[in-house]
């Protein structure tokens, strides 16, 4: 007997057009059915067993409902879950997406290992297994200031911390569509920042009550992926960015912007975006891939609470950004990979613009208006993926990015303190059973200080503000193949 025979096998007995029916879905999924880049490990690494990489599923009207449904509840726990968005490592990006990268140094572009590669590689999804990830993060910031020889009473050490811990959810999903087409979603928090000082740093100036920011992003990125050749795939992703911002404490500056009223103690106002990520995945050999990708510039509406604060009233774009990588597996057990990635901030004016055009009569929210002064950053790392049975993968990682924040520029960064520069990963992946595995890791990126530099001007009173940053994080992830 050929193939067909098991197949044919399990429809006797059935009505005729049952039998029909039966045959028609099983063979069209045997035909799809392609090996595909393993979980946990790359090429020829499968995370999932054969049986489990080729299992059949019968769509009916019952369980696409129930697929639609899982999907609308995790899309609503996503969104709900951004006001935990806090983050602030690559800048104020994130230095990874899901589990299995974050435990690998955030390594991801030419390594990817589950659904949510595509938030960093939209043509990871053609390497990707049928399957849906869920998992969630808790960030645990410390973020602080000391302002030294300020004349106008400034001087003192304080603290950011008031709010701590936040938890962020993220969850992706990859289907692939034929051999050469894949389809999938990741929706996670794409990056932010949150201060809270209890005790206001510009209580001298006339400030009342705390003072601090809390921004916040959440991506969300359906994506398309095509192999075009044997091994070399691209991959398009329209990108979606929903995002908010309130800022509180700061009264004594609105006397600088054009439009006082609208500057600070707003209350939480929301901004929508869209954009679109390119990729670039190929395999040369078995044991060797490149990757890239380029993010542009999501351009947003304004937050219009705050068109006195930043420039162009209110504009807050998320900056472009692009990155290249490359794995390799050094040995049946062990894949190493590295990521560089470059991220635009000065080409956001509210983000890049320096202070000092204050000091030349443009005030805050006009056109081409005081920003943060943040510099572009180059971002690498370093990771690896190592199976130690069949049951336990283990992952090691470490980032090293530029400073954002020049010495100039850290009076106004004491509400937005992006300064780490360093960031160790460790994590691991138990596979519970043949279609479930459980992740988990462990991110710190030990207290990095700017001090300042000729940073208060003197109509503030002089003196310098330092700023610092560190970061602990946890997280955990479950992956369901089908």
């Amino acid at each position: 007997m050929g193939p067909g025979h098991d197949n044919l096998r399990t429809v006797i007995g059935r009505p005729e057009s049952d039998q029909v029916k039966l045959l028609c879905q099983q063979a069209f999924l045997t035909c799809c059915a392609r090996p595909r880049l393993a979980i946990g490990q790359l090429p020829k690494k499968k995370l999932f067993p054969e049986k489990v990489t080729n299992v059949m599923i019968r769509f009916t009207p019952r369980t696409i409902f129930k697929t639609r449904t899982l999907a609308t509840i995790l899309l609503a726990g996503a969104a709900l879950g951004i006001p935990g968005t806090a983050q602030a490592t690559d800048g104020y990006f994130l230095n990874g997406v899901g589990a299995k990268a974050k435990g690998a140094g955030g390594v991801a572009i030419a390594m990817p290992q589950d659904a949510f590669s595509i938030a960093s590689n939209p043509a990871s999804a053609t390497a990707i297994e049928h399957r849906l990830d869920v998992g969630f993060e808790v960030f645990i910031p410390d973020r602080g200031s000391e302002i030294i020889g300020n004349q106008a009473g400034l001087d003192g050490v304080y603290s950011g911390n008031d709010a701590n811990p936040f938890i962020l959810p993220e969850f992706a999903y990859v289907r692939p569509l034929s051999d050469t087409v894949s389809i999938g979603i990741a929706v996670n928090g794409n990056g932010g920042m949150n201060t809270d000082y209890e005790t206001n740093p510009f209580a001298s100036f006339g400030a009342t009550g705390p003072a601090g920011v809390n921004l916040r992003q959440i991506s969300i990125a359906p994506t398309i992926a095509v192999e075009f050749a044997e091994g070399q795939s691209l991959g398009l992703s329209p990108h979606f960015v929903v995002q908010s911002f309130e800022v509180e404490g700061i009264q004594p500056f609105a006397a600088n912007s054009q439009d006082p009223a609208n500057f600070t103690n707003r209350g939480e106002d929301w901004a929508f975006g869209a954009g679109f990520r390119v990729g670039y995945l190929g395999s040369f050999g078995d044991n060797f891939r490149v990757g890239a990708f380029y993010q542009s510039k999501v351009w947003t509406t304004e937050f219009d609470r705050y068109a006195g604060l930043f420039a162009e009233q209110g504009g807050f774009d998320m900056p472009a950004s692009w990155g290249a990588g490359v794995s390799v597996d050094a040995t049946p057990k062990l894949t190493l990979g590295a990521d560089f990635k470059h991220i635009e901030y000065s080409g956001v004016n509210s983000v890049g613009n320096p202070i000092a055009s204050l000091l030349q009569g443009v005030p805050f929210g006009a056109d081409d208006g005081p920003g943060f002064g943040w510099d572009d950053i180059d971002v690498w790392k370093v990771g690896a993926v190592y199976q130690a049975n069949d049951k336990l993968t283990l992952r090691a990682g470490y980032g090293r990015s530029n400073n954002p924040i020049p010495r100039s520029e850290t009076l106004l960064n004491i509400l937005a303190p992006g300064v780490v520069r360093d960031h160790y990963t460790v994590g691991a992946t138990i596979r519970a059973t043949d279609n479930i595995e459980l992740t988990g890791y462990a991110m710190r990126a030990p207290r990095q200080t700017v001090n300042g530099s000729g940073s208060i001007p003197a109509p503030f009173g002089g003196g310098e503000a330092n700023i610092h940053l560190a970061e602990t994080a946890i997280g955990f992830s479950v992956g369901f193949g089908f």
